[in-house]
């Protein structure tokens, strides 16, 4: 990482632990919907194979 004037490198770590807290905390979210997303997908390409 490149240093940037008038970046402090501890703010910047606390907001990329921040930042990665989010990004979980959404995974985490949308962990419910995976199941119905895969039969989803599954009866689309049964419907569209031969």
């Amino acid at each position: 990482m490149t240093r940037v004037a008038g970046r402090n490198p501890a703010i910047s770590w606390v907001a990329g632990v921040l930042c990665a807290g989010v990004i979980g905390a959404l995974v985490w979210f949308s962990m419910p919907i995976v199941p119905v997303v895969t039969s989803f997908v599954g009866d689309t390409l049964r419907a569209t194979l031969p």
